[in-house]
């Protein structure tokens, strides 16, 4: 059991309190002003002890740095390379800085907000206002940031260095805004394959199977079956800084994409004399093609459909578009698209389907007619 001592100092008699550790070695407690306070303490010590909760106070003394890299680690070992960059990024560029050389035990929820705060500020010359010295960072960063730290002060927590983690009850985190997402028509589509010349195949396998663009420049030969019109997609190659990583598809699972009719013969095209290891659509150094810069020959096509700003994500959700608008079944869409469920599917293009409520009505409409008039 804890015992309670009471010592004198020049400001007065305090207290101390002396317990003995679930390790068996003895732990202390001392400053407190009364008698009271003290004992209040040694009775919550003693029941975290029996409740198995208990956390030497010096555990709390390890600096966030210090945990730092095993939560990393752990963390690439899990994730792709291109979602694991994210969060190293985000360690290196915004969290160690402010956090790294801080006791784990002393981050105060007032400190966490503040940090937020400060990342989402922007801040300008005193003595010129249009000078930005300062840009404010996006939401989709903030968050980024944020849930380093929590991860990070979350195994602090599972391993009993820190009781709780007051990274995770913070309230000023911003919302991402969803972007806004762009439908082309079919004469848009094929204005902008026109205006991408011999790229104009790799535009319409976005446009109309809805591959993601690291799924459709990873595509090799032995990936089209022509003669049954489908796309093996079973690879996404992403660009991870100046590499290129191909690894498992997003949901790490494989699909199988129908092909429209209008698009087998320039795909037989593509793969005429190529063994069926090459890329579909190699860069122009035979590997695999870079993604679209503010100067690319996609930005230049892009200009055709009028809408300059096109992202070669635009064109996976046309796909979805025109999929729906041709009655497509939501399953049909979401086995294209390679979503989770058609559950995912409906909350991300809900509004496509919005058609499919008046057809509800007008069957329902037509069934109570034809009831009512037997």
């Amino acid at each position: 059991m804890a015992t309670v001592k009471s010592y004198a100092t020049k400001k007065g008699t305090r207290y101390k309190v002396r317990y003995m550790k679930p390790d068996g070695s003895q732990g202390s407690k001392s400053g407190f002003t009364n008698v009271e306070s003290a004992r209040d303490w040694a009775s919550r010590i003693e029941v975290r002890k029996a409740d198995g909760e208990y956390v030497d106070p010096r555990d709390g003394r390890t600096l966030v740095a210090e945990i730092a890299p095993t939560w990393l680690a752990a963390k690439k070992s899990r994730l792709k390379p291109s979602a694991y960059v994210g969060l190293d990024s985000a360690w290196r560029t915004h969290v160690e800085p402010r956090w790294g050389n801080t006791p784990i035990a002393s981050i105060e929820i007032s400190d966490v907000e503040e940090w937020i705060a400060d990342m989402l500020e922007e801040v300008r010359d005193p003595n010129d206002p249009d000078i930005i010295v300062k840009k404010p960072s996006s939401a989709t960063t903030v968050i980024r940031a944020h849930a380093v730290l929590a991860g990070i002060l979350d195994r602090a927590v599972r391993d009993r260095k820190i009781v709780t983690n007051k990274a995770r009850k913070i309230e000023n985190l911003p919302r991402k805004r969803p972007k806004r997402k762009i439908f082309l028509t079919h004469e848009q589509v094929a204005a902008m394959a026109d205006a991408a010349g011999d790229k104009a195949p790799l535009v319409l396998v976005l446009a109309y199977c809805g591959l993601r663009w690291g799924e459709a420049i990873g595509l090799r030969v032995s990936d089209l079956d022509l003669l049954r019109r489908r796309i093996i997609v079973s690879r996404n190659a992403v660009e991870v800084g100046a590499q290129v990583i191909v690894g498992t598809t997003k949901s790490s699972k494989g699909r199988s994409i129908p092909i429209p009719r209008f698009l087998v013969d320039d795909l037989a095209q593509l793969c005429e004399g190529k063994d069926r290891h090459e890329l579909v659509f190699p860069g122009t150094d035979g590997g695999f093609m870079r993604r679209p810069r503010q100067r690319s020959w996609f930005r230049t096509a892009a200009k055709a459909t009028g809408i300059p700003e096109l992202t070669p994500h635009d064109l996976r959700h046309t796909a979805a578009s025109l999929a729906v608008s041709a009655g497509a079944h939501v399953k049909a869409v979401q086995r294209m698209l390679g979503h989770a469920s058609a559950a995912m599917t409906l909350d991300v293009y809900s509004d496509l389907f919005d058609g499919d409520l008046d057809l509800v009505a007008d069957a329902l409409d037509r069934a109570r007619r034809g009831a009512l008039s037997a």
